[in-house]
């Protein structure tokens, strides 16, 4: 059975039903093409320009890789919630909340819990707490950073009352070991 809550989905994937790629803001890619053209000025006053244009070329193209690797997606499948690389069944999943940004603060700092699988991304203040009922994993709950939380929400909450795909079995348990 599919299912589409309107507003949620990217309308050209079929496979997901919500899809949200956590991206580095622009002033942090401002902020590395500072750091870099520093990189390369400090090669090219000693060893001339070309050497500082590659010094430039070489930094950048670091921070470019860096910035895009740590672009982790949010996905809601058949099988379940994908965040990262770790994936949480619909079937043990609990309550779920989206926390805004005082909430979501709290979560990362003083009330976090070390057990909880944790996809976090600084430059995303919100995020969406769900809770895993799954007495076999080690994980109370997961924090899923999210610049959407209350689309998330409600999408998980659709996905769950729809029921899940054909892939309902228990999550993996080495998710831990995959946290983004």
């Amino acid at each position: 059975m599919k299912w589409h809550p309107e507003g949620v989905s990217d309308p050209g994937r079929t496979d997901a039903a919500y899809r949200e790629r956590l991206y580095a803001p622009w002033w942090l890619w401002a902020v590395s093409t500072v750091i870099a053209a520093t990189m390369g000025f400090a090669f090219g006053v000693p060893l001339g320009v070309p050497a500082g244009i590659a010094a430039w070329a070489v930094a950048e193209a670091i921070v470019a890789y860096v910035l895009v690797s740590a672009a982790a997606c949010v996905t809601l499948t058949p099988a379940g919630l994908v965040a990262g690389r770790a994936t949480l069944p619909y079937a043990v999943m609990g309550e779920v909340r989206a926390l805004d940004d005082a909430a979501a603060a709290m979560l990362r700092g003083r009330e976090a819990d070390p057990r909880a699988y944790l996809l976090l991304r600084p430059w995303v203040s919100r995020a969406v707490r769900v809770d895993v009922d799954d007495p076999q994993d080690p994980a109370p709950y997961w924090y899923v950073s999210t610049r959407r939380a209350s689309r998330l929400a409600a999408a998980l909450e659709v996905a769950r009352s729809v029921g899940s795909g054909p892939e309902t079995g228990r999550h993996d348990a080495e998710h831990l070991d995959e946290a983004g």
